[in-house]
């Protein structure tokens, strides 16, 4: 279609709430009042008994999981989800500190990326299970998780992430919805309403959330959709401008319609899912359908009119059973299968406009599984000890044909198999620690490729196997003044995945001509974080320093040569660029800060100001730089808010990224001003046909009209970021 248009779990004594440590919305307007929470890590969605809970009650038979602050969290609640309004996970939370997003295509394809870590080191899942896409396998993939139907996200780092697989060194990036229905409507039915409209992409959005339940049963459904046109960019987006007979909408260089070719986009989706929720637990699952179809921008795919079109579809279950046995406290599990497809459309020919067909395939076929059990806290006299012991499994079979000739790689599939167990130690109320381990065994199979300059030169069955074993130990103390500290030591492997190791062949979208290894070896991290945060009264900060030392770091590195679709490659052999999977070790460190300050009341609330800081370098043993790593960022703004309103000015300032690598180009710094202002209505116990709450607000980003260019993007010397705009959005609820 062409477009125009949870869960390191541990018993303590409480329920922590999780809400963002920037935002704070719709609070009391006393100062002391308003707290930087203990972040929960992921804890299982409270249970309550069927039909007991009204608004405002205790819910009952809630299980009180939670994991403290050891390491760093980012937690976006439902408040600011709605207000930001961020197309993909990697626009959502671009200006979070020590994270940005690929921004390949924004609106469209943008992926996390922390603390300069992304694709294989960052794991993207929704409720417990991967997303399982095509995301990890190319830059210009979507990821098929949209935050207009999550109603949390929370970026998870440090010992918890282990229970996740070793594809999260860098973090989890984890989206909560109702999809899988853990409770049962105190009316019986509500219904929630999500839309806005956006100014830079003349773009428009909406979903619809329903759920409902009687007696032991709950079922939820949702559909939603947005679509966007080419969005508006301040100034000519290419560095370096091709020839204009290359640009459908140019007529000459330098002229175009004020805006980003080739960036519109489509996506919709929705899901149907029910649950049997009894006092011990629940048991649940879901149908989920995702699509999207999107331009990706760039000046060779802008000739060739390059677009994706993709489509997936994912059953997920999980489920939870309290207290089977005097040992054991809970039982859950969670369970995905995922099968996913997308076409790489374009022009063979650029002359040629009959030419237009599917020039790459990608298939997914993915199936996910885990188990766990809370085992009952047991006294070792010197420490309350809380053990969690899991099993985790998968299977994945991945084809990339292409009509043109060699297929990015043949097919492939790959299994692994994990145990973990984490404990964590109560010395006392104020100090804690908790040591986690992993091992797991990855088995491939797939064609090594093998080339020289001429091109292909052998194909060979391979079955590479691997022992990744992963270890994490952590400390959190309570200090005087209402001071947190924490330090934790990480020791993780990873398996290098199948697209490191069976690459060899063109990829349309990013240009790219990839040839993979298939004798890489084992990843392995060493990583040390220490933090301090203060989560209570006016004045409240987070503070993280961490250094991670990768031995055996796995990159795709640009070579300067070009290539043709058969692999022949040298100066100007061809239109793609030369990228070979590479491995050397290599020492990221950085550090992050974050405070909000409630300085004094005005009027029916609290006026305060904030900031934040991140920086993250990355080099390789001999010196040289890492690819596509984030600047030095530092923002503040000011706020105010009272039960209702919420507004806030906020000033986001890059420097200039020139700590580059080879072959890639230095980015220039830039100003990001942003504001917004919304207002909430609650009604406390609304009838069964009265509204009970109603957001409406608008925000604006980029303010400025600054060009904007992510140094972590490969497209960077091609794509700016969406020039000024605004968006007005409203939720409703039932």
């Amino acid at each position: 279609m062409l477009l125009r248009g949870q869960h390191m779990s541990v018993r303590l004594s409480r329920l922590c709430a999780a809400v963002s440590p920037f935002v704070l919305v719709a609070m009391s307007a006393q100062a002391q009042d308003v707290v930087l929470p203990e972040v929960v890590v992921s804890a299982p969605s409270p249970i309550q008994r069927p039909g007991t809970a009204t608004p405002g009650d205790t819910l009952q038979g809630t299980l009180p999981v939670v994991t403290d602050q050891f390491a760093t969290v980012t937690v976006i609640p439902n408040e600011q989800l709605r207000r930001n309004g961020g197309a993909t996970l990697g626009d959502l939370l671009f200006d979070k500190p020590g994270i940005t997003g690929s921004s390949f295509a924004p609106g469209a394809s943008s992926r996390p990326i922390i603390r300069g870590l992304d694709v294989n080191r960052v794991r993207i899942q929704e409720n417990g299970i991967g997303a399982n896409g095509a995301s990890d396998l190319g830059e210009d993939h979507f990821v098929p998780v949209d935050p207009l139907t999550a109603d949390r996200v929370e970026v998870i780092r440090g010992p918890a992430t282990l229970r996740y697989g070793s594809q999260a060194i860098g973090g989890v990036v984890e989206t909560f919805n109702n999809r899988i229905p853990t409770t049962i409507p105190w009316r019986g039915f509500s219904a929630e309403f999500r839309g806005g409209m956006s100014s830079a992409d003349k773009g428009y959005d909406g979903a619809t959330l329903l759920d409902a339940g009687a007696g032991n049963f709950a079922v939820h459904a949702d559909a939603f959709g947005r679509t966007t046109q080419d969005y508006r960019v301040p100034h000519y987006p290419y560095l370096t401008t091709p020839d204009a007979a290359d640009l459908p909408n140019a007529t000459q260089p330098g002229a175009f319609n004020g805006r980003q070719p080739s960036s519109a986009s489509l996506s919709r989706g929705g899901s149907v899912g029910g649950s049997y929720i009894f006092n011990e637990g629940y048991l649940g699952l879901a149908v989920i359908q995702n699509s999207a179809t999107y331009h990706i921008p760039g000046a060779e795919p802008e000739s060739n009119n390059t677009r994706i079109d993709a489509r997936q579809t994912k059953v997920l279950t999980k489920g939870e059973w309290r207290a089977p046995t005097e040992a054991i406290d809970a039982l859950r599990f969670w369970g995905g299968f995922t099968d996913y497809k997308h076409n790489e459309l374009g022009l063979a020919d650029q002359s040629d406009l009959t030419s237009d067909g599917v020039r790459q395939t990608f298939t997914n076929k993915e199936q996910e599984g885990r188990i766990e059990a809370q085992l009952a806290p047991f006294n070792l006299r010197f420490a309350a000890l809380t053990t969690a012991i899991g099993i985790q499994g998968g299977y994945q079979k991945l084809d990339a044909p292409s009509p043109d000739g060699i297929g990015l790689w043949d097919p492939n599939n790959n299994s692994r198999i994990a145990g973990y167990m984490f404990n964590e130690f109560k010395f006392s109320q104020s100090t804690k620690a908790q040591i986690a381990g992993r091992v797991e065994q990855v088995n491939l199979s797939g064609i090594g490729r093998e080339f020289d300059a001429g091109g292909l030169i052998a194909s060979t069955a391979v079955s590479p196997r691997y022992t990744p074993k992963s270890a994490s130990i952590g400390l959190i103390q309570d200090l005087p003044l209402d001071l947190v500290g924490s330090i934790t030591a990480q020791y993780v492997e990873r398996a290098p995945k199948p697209a490191e190791l069976f690459s060899g062949g063109g990829h349309d979208a990013t240009v790219t001509f990839d040839k993979g290894n298939p004798n890489l070896g084992i990843e392995a991290a060493q990583s040390l974080e220490v933090g301090l945060r203060r989560a209570k009264g006016p004045f409240r900060f987070e503070a993280t320093a961490y250094v991670t030392k990768f031995k055996g770091f796995i990159y795709r590195r640009l070579t300067g040569n070009t290539c043709d679709d058969a692999g022949v490659c040298g100066a100007g052999a061809g239109e793609l660029n030369e990228a070979i999977y590479s491995q050397a070790d290599a020492l990221f460190r950085g550090a992050e800060f974050q405070s909000q300050w409630d300085i004094a009341p005005l009027g029916s609330g609290v006026f305060g100001i904030e900031n934040q800081f991140d920086v993250v370098r990355a080099t390789f043993s001999d010196g040289s730089n890492v690819p596509r790593i984030p600047p030095v960022r530092l923002g503040g703004g000011v706020y105010w808010r009272d039960a209702n309103w919420f507004a806030r000015v906020k000033l986001l300032h890059a420097f200039a990224q020139n700590n580059v690598a080879a072959m890639e180009t230095t980015t220039p710094g830039y100003e990001d001003l942003r504001a917004e202002v919304s207002y909430t209505w609650k009604r406390d116990k609304p009838a069964l046909d009265e509204l009970s709450e109603v957001t409406v607000g608008i925000n604006g980003t980029n303010l400025l009209n600054q060009d904007i260019r992510n140094s972590a993007a490969y497209n960077k010397d091609e794509v700016l970021m969406p020039g000024a705009g605004v968006r007005v959005f409203a939720t409703v609820k039932y």
